[in-house]
């Protein structure tokens, strides 16, 4: 049953994230009202930027607000948007204290001299609030880590991984087990109660720089005619059981994390890139999924359950594309039927509703300081598709499985569930592509029917706004998340889905191993457990949320490291943002987006119009509007600040 929502008045209370401005005021958005709370700094309460809060309303009108919002304050925090803090120790007022590089954080940390563990002044380091009684006062801290001096490569990245939770170390009892697990080995008895699918051929498809593989495909084809194609994913849940203290600090992390530089892993390395990775030319254990193809490309039978597996090759993208291309290479028949299913299944789900965005990715290529010297798009080719179609069908029909079985019908699932967007998001999507020249139409019920989409993003190609405009669409949906509740995958077009294929690097692929498998054996779960499944996937949901967080921050921070080295030089670029200080621009090649702010848009005095999204000369009548190609110098790039200014050439 849904929460109603409290009529706007004085003492009305909600919950939210809070955005807190660099002059110290918060803002927590109430999406379902439409309104903003205005919160002054006197009435934050220890709040900080990005924390999920209650807010209570104490006045209609803010006394600051230049918009009218109603005033607040803070009367809990329900969550915190970091377990801690990082910045560089200083030595102040006759105490040692840490300020954040983060302009929003308004309050410096007190660092008693008995809680610096080693730190010295200037040190980059990590650091956690212990006490904090009055909430107009500093708080005290402990320093927990220190990272090394800052804008250091190895310290910076290691801040942004710290500051949401996900750590390069890990407890000793759990590198003592994972050690354990890796000598122990695989058993010829533990291979020899398993589907063995070493003879067929195998072979897993990563990226060229990838150190752990979660899964490979087998192609055998049959004596009458038919295709069997196996999904073979690496079986972390034989080796990591249920109250070990791996297994707890796994579900901790729930997901590894993807820095532009390194890998955070949810196992240790000796798991995820030895005994569970499914290297080429050992045998793994493996749990799977396979599927028999007939020549029209109906799937006429399936299987799941234990295996071993002896992967043939190791391809890459690019040289098993090189293969398909050439016609010459190793497994070539084997490719050719993966890809024709794989093609095959895309295009079906496409005809089904599926909704096609696919945004370019930046890569930085880096030198021995981790310096950027290079940014490059990363081009996805037919054999990224193939995979991608392979495991989303994978992860299909275990949750079809599941949920269609009538032995299983009651029973509780992880399942990965997209919901349909907000209907005041899609409003306000369809307002700023109508204020840029396109427009979108929604069904009775307010959905965007995802043909409507398609159409869109493909009129897009080739133009300087497409980027913009899809991450408007993405900004636009709904988050997919883990539930025990089927709801269907939106983005998808699919009723059941789930995650199975990556158990080393996601938690819920994990536990969606162990219920599948207790669910072929026939047994139940037991109804006093279901909670934990819940908790589970809300869990999850937010540690990858917080991952992607860091993630991003890592590519900022390089994409401005980056354009440290170009001061000066000049750019193309596309505007992908107005507002009231000026252009939001992205550099073509690097997607490096910086600001080019009013004053440096020329020699005439430039306004805002907020209804058209444009900024206009008052004189010139010049105009600039979300997708316009420009030429720009780069004037500078901050480390600090995480910010690059730009000007117009």
């Amino acid at each position: 049953m849904e929460q109603a929502i409290p009529d706007l008045k004085v003492g009305a209370v909600y919950e939210g994230p809070i955005n807190i401005s660099t002059k110290g005021t918060g803002f927590v958005k109430v999406r379902d009202l439409d309104i903003t709370i205005e919160v002054e700094r006197e009435a934050l309460n220890k709040a900080f930027h990005g924390d999920i809060v209650k807010v209570e309303v104490t006045t209609m009108n803010a006394p600051l607000s230049r918009e009218g919002n109603p005033g607040g304050k803070v009367i809990d925090i329900v969550r915190r948007a970091k377990v801690g803090y990082s910045g560089t120790l200083s030595f102040e007022g006759g105490a040692h204290c840490i300020m954040s590089n983060d302009g929003r954080m308004y309050t410096p940390i007190i660092i008693p001299n008995d809680k610096l563990n080693g730190a010295v002044q200037g040190d980059k380091v990590f650091c956690r609030i212990h006490e904090w009684n009055d909430p107009m006062a500093a708080p005290t801290g402990e320093v927990t880590r220190v990272l090394g001096k800052p804008l250091e490569n190895n310290a910076e990245m290691l801040a942004l991984a710290l500051e949401k939770g996900f750590d390069n170390s890990y407890p000793d009892a759990v590198i003592a087990e994972a050690h354990a697990i890796s000598e122990h080995g695989i058993t010829e008895e533990e291979k020899n109660n398993r589907r063995d699918f070493r003879p067929i051929v195998t072979f897993t498809i990563d990226p060229e720089d990838a150190k752990d593989f979660d899964d490979a495909i087998s192609v055998h084809f049959l004596e009458n005619g038919n295709t069997e194609i196996g999904i073979h994913i690496a079986d972390v849940s034989h080796y990591v059981q249920p109250g070990m203290a791996i297994d707890k600090e796994a579900a901790e992390r729930a997901t590894s994390v993807y820095l532009v530089d390194r890998t955070i892993p949810m196992l240790p390395e000796v798991l995820s890139n030895d005994l569970c990775s499914l290297n080429p030319h050992v045998d793994r254990l493996t749990f799977s999924a396979v599927f028999t193809f007939t020549p029209e490309m109906q799937i006429i039978d399936q299987y799941f359950g234990k295996t071993v597996i002896y992967s043939h090759q190791r391809f890459t993208y690019e040289n098993a594309q090189a293969v398909l291309d050439t016609k010459q290479g190793p497994y070539l028949k084997e490719l050719e039927a993966a890809l024709a299913v794989g093609k095959f299944l895309e295009k079906q789900r496409f005809i089904e509703g599926a909704i096609s965005l696919e945004t370019e990715e930046v890569k930085f290529k880096l030198d021995a300081d981790g310096f950027p010297i290079g940014v490059y798009k990363k081009v996805r080719g037919e054999t990224h598709h193939m995979i991608e179609e392979l495991m989303l069908l994978a992860n299909r029909k275990v949750a079809e499985f599941i949920a269609t079985s009538d032995k299983h019908a009651d029973e509780v699932f992880v399942f990965r569930v997209h919901d349909h967007p907000d209907p005041e998001r899609v409003e306000n999507l369809q307002l700023f592509l109508k204020r840029i020249g396109y427009n979108l139409s929604v069904d009775e019920n307010g959905v965007i029917p995802s043909k409507e989409l398609n159409d869109l993003v493909q009129s897009l190609e080739g133009k300087p706004e497409k980027e913009t405009v899809q991450t408007a669409i993405v900004r636009s949906m709904a988050k997919a998340i883990y539930s025990t509740k089927n709801i269907g995958h939106y983005g998808l077009a699919f009723k059941y889905y789930t995650h199975f294929t990556s158990p080393i690097r996601r938690y819920p692929d994990l536990v969606v191993h162990r219920l599948l498998f207790e669910y072929l054996q026939h047994k139940t779960i037991p109804k006093e457990l279901w909670h934990y499944y819940d908790e589970i996937s809300q869990h999850a949901s937010q540690r990858e949320k917080e991952a992607a967080d860091a993630e991003r921050a890592s590519i900022k921070y390089k994409q401005v490291e980056y354009m440290t080295g170009h001061v000066g030089e000049t750019f193309n670029g596309v505007v992908t943002g107005v507002s009231k200080n000026g252009l939001f621009v992205e550099e073509k090649e690097t997607r490096c987006e910086g600001m080019i702010r009013l004053r440096d848009l020329g020699h005439d005095y430039f306004e805002y119009n907020e209804k058209t999204l444009t900024i206009v000369g008052k004189s010139t009548k010049k105009e600039f509007r979300i997708g316009d190609e420009l030429r720009f110098k780069v004037t500078g790039a901050d480390l600090t600040k995480r910010l690059i200014d730009y000007a117009l050439v």
